[in-house]
């Protein structure tokens, strides 16, 4: 470890508790599970959002390029190496506004409100779409409708032709396990609705 990230550790711990993690081949600093910063290459970010973004613009900061094979993607993290090296005491409220913007943003998406189909059990991108293009649009909505209902009006839109392993899936969905622990009767009940 250098002595710019000591400090820049030693720093944070004035903010709060925070744990490490290895993330884009340096550091990752994070609060309550949700990432606030990085280190890596020398380089000291940390994460944008809402207000954040305008004053690290402000101050000049640049966003941080994850280089991949063959893309370089540009994250909403900003270098602040300079601003601490130069002016830290000006990046306290700012890591603090970082560190409570990343956590509340983490509460949102494993929230109620944030979820999407594809994020239960046995449904997957390809599942979310057809089930959607059926006329079901959301997570309330299939467990309101049901997994036979949901099944019966995928099968309608895409010709009556549909396996029947979808109306597993829909069920394991719908009581948030995978398809394959569904017993038999279970599966036969199922059946017999449809």
């Amino acid at each position: 470890m250098s002595h710019l990230e000591e400090r820049f550790f030693n720093f944070v711990k004035k903010l709060g508790r925070f744990n490490k993690r290895s993330m884009f081949g340096g550091v990752g600093l994070f609060n309550e599970d949700a990432m606030f910063s990085l280190v890596t290459d020398g380089r000291l970010y940390v994460r944008g959002g809402g207000e954040v973004d305008t004053r690290f613009e402000e101050l000049g900061c640049e966003r941080f390029k994850h280089v991949k094979k063959t893309t370089i993607a540009t994250v909403n993290y900003f270098d602040v190496t300079e601003l601490f090296e130069k002016k830290p005491a000006s990046l306290l409220s700012i890591v603090q506004e970082a560190m409570e913007n990343s956590r509340l943003e983490r509460e949102f998406k494993k929230s109620k409100e944030n979820r999407r189909l594809r994020d239960l059990p046995n449904m997957q991108l390809t599942l979310e779409r057809m089930v959607k293009k059926a006329g079901v649009p959301d997570v309330d909505s299939f467990l309101e409708i049901g997994a036979v209902d949901v099944f019966k009006k995928v099968n309608h839109t895409y010709g009556g032709d549909v396996d029947v392993k979808l109306l597993w899936k829909f069920a394991g969905a719908e009581s948030g396990v995978h398809w394959t622990l569904l017993q038999e009767p279970a599966k036969q009940a199922l059946l017999q609705q449809v």
